[in-house]
């Protein structure tokens, strides 16, 4: 049951921020799966294989880099298209809230280290993004030489 939930809350999450980004009606099912397969992965390596949320978030970006440069390319539409509405499930927007409560209860020490935890993920799911975009070029790139070679 906590997968399946995790699944549905994930897709619809990335699903409605698709409609209020106003992409296109066309997406609205492609935005959703790729956010819940992004949120999926980070749970398959947060909860499944027990890894630090900041190397889960890496993988999952990189997952929802991965898929929505394959989705673009599958669609003929951008890749941001995909990507912003799919980092949704990802942002650690919670952790953020319970650091700036720390910070206004004057918990320092505690608001110090969520806080560096918080810029810790956003940095991991940023340099995944940044990684998806660049093994997506590089395979791109890749199938534009051999086309010609022919």
């Amino acid at each position: 049951m906590f997968w399946i939930l995790n699944l549905l809350f994930s897709f619809m999450s990335s699903f409605f921020f698709c409609v209020i980004f106003d992409a296109p009606r066309r997406l609205y099912l492609s935005c959703g799966f790729v956010g819940a397969f992004g949120w999926m992965v980070y749970i398959l390596f947060y909860h499944g294989f027990s890894i630090h949320t900041i190397y889960s978030s890496f993988l999952g970006s990189l997952a929802l880099g991965l898929i929505s440069h394959y989705m673009a390319r599958r669609k003929k539409e951008p890749a941001i298209i995909f990507m912003v509405p799919g980092i949704i499930p990802l942002v650690p927007g919670g952790l953020a809230f319970d650091a700036t409560k720390n910070l206004v209860l004057l918990e320092f020490g505690q608001a110090i280290n969520t806080m560096l935890e918080v810029t810790l993920i956003a940095g991991g799911i940023a340099l995944g993004l940044l990684f998806a975009d660049q093994i997506s070029k590089i395979i791109i790139s890749g199938f534009d030489i051999r086309r010609k070679r022919i």
